[in-house]
Formats: structure tokens, C-alpha cells, sequence
């Protein structure tokens, strides 16, 4: 084989396993000794996590939503440079976006962005000739999109299997069956009432890796697949469209096109701490990636060690992820606790996303009712749920100046969380400098907690949308420092 490969692995609906199957996929690459840059389509931190430690590269996110075009395939084309392929995983089912009219956001429409094909991943549990017209309709919706062939996950046997291949054969012009995986619960990701458990929780053992890989070697052509799968390039042109990102309608295309007058890289740069462990996760590495364009140098530090925000920082970014999980811990964390209070009251740069912005306040309640203290620089506290309390696309219109910009920037992101804040009335005395708006037809909200030099909100932002807003950022860290 020679060039270049790239496919996308998406499936018919959530669940259907093509999140083990697209990790099978990249150990089975690995072990072949080829380089591959893994994806992810979609608002996702937990599944990037994983390609990395499965492919041993950074994955990276691309949405057409928060994104856009021309940003996602940037950034396909610039990570791929120095990779033998590609491997995209795809979000929810493969026509699933932003809307029901649309395929705003969607894995097809990525498809067709990055001009790659598509593994489509069909759960064949307690299905058989259906599978034919499943995938017939899946084949046939949208004519703009290519597939390289199917994958039947959880098949119960070789005569299982037998069976939807002839399903598939009699129907003219189907896709070719390119495997059959068989139903292995022993590799299955471990999951809790948030959804997949962490990378950062979990250990890959390489026998793990190697019944992965093992899974693809004897179930899947893998060569047929990667013959099918060989990358011309991106698409050239693209008609307009009425759904179009920040970014697609004419501003710069940053980290990619950054203006060099805006580029002010201090020798030794902007010290700025991010808080990273198991309790803080959640961080797209393009957002840290955008700070270090415009001068920050990240100071990486653990509250859960007991680490304290480092001394030198002018600025503290504290990133989503699971608090409450190690919010007893956190709590006996004075050293961090202290240090964040003393950042915020001498009027540091603090911004905070979801978990970070639990542990701003002044307590998170589990689930079990135990109430533990927190930073205390929010006047309320919030409280764990058992149901999930908000989850989708996310739009933030600034009305207030504030860390990342001035009033009538839009930003984009998304909210999942099972939180809630507890005080409403503390709450409803903050500033806000977020106007939210929703995907769905609610009414838009007031959000962004603003008090003095902190910034909290329970939406993960992708600042890949607005890059302004890093650049905003740092220069509030930099205008601290010359305060110093």
C-alpha cells in the first residue's frame, strides 16, 4: 500500500460500539507499524483520550458546528502531514447533527468535508436480513457520500455472519461486509452514569492493546480496507452554506492563519497555570495550543497531588472533568485551595469551565448528600444529580466585557453535566456576562459568572470558534503581570 489512508468509522446510532471498534482499529494500525492520526467528530473529551493512548497520537476534534469547515479541515490536513492515514470516529448516528432538517454538524457532512469514505458499523444483535434494508438506506440517503463497507459489530456466530452477507449480496450494488465482530465483552470500555470512564482512570494494559488489535487481525480485511480508503486530498470548493461557523463567514481562520502583528510571544511567555489531573480532564488541546500562540506558556500542575497554583502563573485555567468524584480529596487540598483564593483576590486571571467552575464555589454535595467545601471564590455551591441536567450545542453571545472579550463576540461550544447549582439566589446576584443560547427553541439565558478578575460557566467553549478569545485571555494575564 502506498500514499495515504483515511476513512471515518461512524455508526447507525449511539451505542453500537464504534468507539471499541475505532480503538480495535488503531492498535490493530499500530501494531502494523504505521503511524495513524485518530479524530473525533463531535464535542468530545473522553474518546480522544483513549486514541491517544491506543494510537500513542493526539487526537483531535472536529465539529462542524462549533467548528466549521474550512477550521476542520485544516486541521485534518495539517495533522496528517507527518501520519500514514487517518482514522475518524464519527458522532451519534452517521446523519445526526445539530438539527432534524439538516446535517449541520453531522459525521456525513464531515465525510464529505475531508473527502473520506465511510465505515459504516451496524450492531447485527438479534438482527438478520433486516440488516439488508438497514443498510441500504443508510447507503442510499445521501448520494454525496462515499462508503468503503460495513463492519457488523456483536455477531453471535460464523453462521450469523454467513447470513448477513447473503442478506447484503442479494441486494444489488450493496456494500461489501469488510468483517464481523464477534460479541467480547472483555473489551468492552468500562462505563458510570457520565458516560465512558476516563482515560486518565484507566489502565490499558497492552494485553488489553493486543486483544484490541487481535479482534481486527482475525475478524476484519484490514487490507481491503485501507485499499479502499486511500486519501486524494481535500475537496476543491465548496458551495456555500446558510450553516456556517464564525470562522466560515470570513474571520481569520486561527491557529492556522494567525496575524503575526497579534502574535506577541514574550521570550519566556505568559505563565499560565492549568490545572490537569483525574478531577481536571476536560481540555480541548486546541484551546491550550491557541493560548501558547498568543504568548501564554502553561504551567501544568495537580490539585489532587496537593499541588498549590504555581507561584509564577499570572493566570489560572481550571478545565471540566469529574470534581465530584474526588471532591473529599479536594477538599483537604489547602495548599491548592488557598492558593486559587489568594489568585482570585489579588485579582488573577481565573477561568473556569463546568468542574472547574464546582470548585470555585463553596461546596459540591455528592450524590451520597456529603457536602464538601470548596474554593469558596462563587457564593454558592452546586449539587450532583442523578439525572443528567443539561446536555447539547451550546451558542454564547458576550453582553459583558470579561476575560475573553469584548460585548457581541459569539463563541460556540456544548454543556454536559448532572450538576446544578444549589444557592439560586446567590446566584442570581452574580454577574453575567454570557447570554446562552440553545439549540432547541428555549429561551436564551443569562450564564458566565463574573466575579471580580474570575470567569466561570458550565459550557465547555471550543475557542477553535472565536480564537479571539485566547488572545483576550492572555493579554488579561499579561496586563496582571505588568500590574505586578
Amino acid at each position: 500500500m502506498r500514499g495515504k489512508f483515511a476513512f471515518m468509522v461512524a455508526g447507525t446510532h449511539s451505542g453500537c460500539g464504534k468507539t471499541t471498534l475505532t480503538l480495535a482499529l488503531l492498535a490493530s494500525l499500530r501494531g502494523r507499524g504505521l503511524h495513524v492520526q485518530p479524530f473525533k467528530v463531535g464535542p468530545d473529551f473522553i474518546d480522544p483520550g483513549f486514541h491517544h493512548l491506543v494510537s500513542g497520537r493526539e487526537s483531535r476534534n472536529l465539529d462542524g458546528w462549533m467548528l466549521g469547515r474550512r477550521y476542520s479541515q485544516n486541521l485534518f490536513e495539517q495533522r496528517l502531514k507527518d501520519a500514514r492515514g487517518a482514522v475518524v470516529e464519527g458522532v451519534m448516528g452517521l446523519f445526526d447533527g445539530f438539527d432534524g432538517r439538516s446535517e449541520w454538524g453531522s459525521s456525513g457532512e464531515m465525510a464529505k468535508w475531508l473527502n473520506i469514505p465511510v465505515l459504516l458499523v451496524v450492531d447485527a444483535r438479534s438482527m438478520a436480513r433486516s440488516a439488508a434494508a438497514l443498510v441500504h438506506g443508510f447507503q442510499t440517503f445521501d448520494q454525496n457520500l462515499s462508503f468503503a463497507g460495513v463492519l457488523f459489530n456483536r455477531v453471535g456466530s460464523a453462521g450469523h455472519l454467513r447470513y448477513l452477507e447473503e442478506a447484503l449480496q442479494s441486494v444489488e450494488g450493496s456494500l461489501p461486509v469488510l468483517g464481523g465482530i464477534p460479541r467480547d465483552a472483555e473489551v468492552t470500555l468500562p462505563e458510570r452514569h457520565l458516560g465512558l470512564v476516563t482515560a486518565q482512570e484507566t489502565v490499558l494494559t497492552e494485553d488489553w492493546m493486543r486483544r484490541l488489535a487481535a479482534l481486527v487481525e482475525e475478524h476484519v480485511d484490514l487490507d481491503e480496507l485501507l485499499k479502499r480508503c486511500a486519501w486524494k486530498g481535500l475537496p476543491e470548493g465548496f458551495p456555500e452554506s446558510a450553516h456556517e461557523s464564525p470562522l466560515d463567514r470570513g474571520e481569520r481562520n486561527a491557529p492556522f492563519e494567525l496575524l503575526q502583528g497579534e502574535r506577541e510571544v514574550a521570550p519566556s511567555g505568559i505563565p499560565l497555570a492549568v490545572a490537569r489531573d483525574a478531577a481536571f480532564c476536560f481540555y480541548y488541546p486546541d484551546n491550550l495550543e491557541l493560548l501558547e500562540s498568543f504568548g501564554a506558556r502553561i504551567l501544568f500542575f495537580s490539585p489532587l497531588a496537593g499541588e498549590p497554583v504555581p507561584s509564577a502563573a499570572c493566570g489560572v485555567y481550571l478545565g471540566g472533568g469529574y470534581p465530584e468524584l474526588y471532591a473529599r480529596e479536594l477538599s483537604r487540598q489547602t495548599g491548592f485551595l488557598e492558593t486559587l483564593r489568594k489568585a482570585a483576590a489579588d485579582g488573577m486571571p481565573v477561568y473556569a469551565e463546568c468542574g472547574g467552575l464546582m470548585v470555585l464555589g463553596r461546596f459540591i454535595e455528592t450524590l451520597e448528600k456529603v457536602s464538601c467545601t470548596m474554593a469558596g471564590i462563587l457564593p454558592f455551591g452546586t449539587r450532583m444529580l442523578s439525572r443528567r441536567k443539561a446536555l447539547g450545542y451550546t451558542e454564547v453571545l458576550l453582553r459583558e466585557p470579561c476575560l475573553l472579550g469584548h460585548p457581541g463576540m459569539i463563541l460556540r461550544g456544548h454543556e454536559f453535566h448532572y450538576s446544578e447549582i444549589a444557592d439560586s439566589e446567590e446566584a442570581a446576584s452574580v454577574r453575567k456576562a454570557y447570554e446562552v443560547r440553545k439549540r432547541t427553541h428555549a429561551p436564551a439565558r443569562m450564564e458566565g459568572y463574573a466575579v471580580g478578575s474570575v470567569l466561570a460557566s458550565y459550557i465547555h467553549l471550543h475557542w477553535g470558534s472565536v480564537p479571539q478569545a485566547a488572545a483576550s485571555f492572555v493579554a488579561r494575564c499579561r496586563a496582571f503581570r505588568h500590574r505586578q
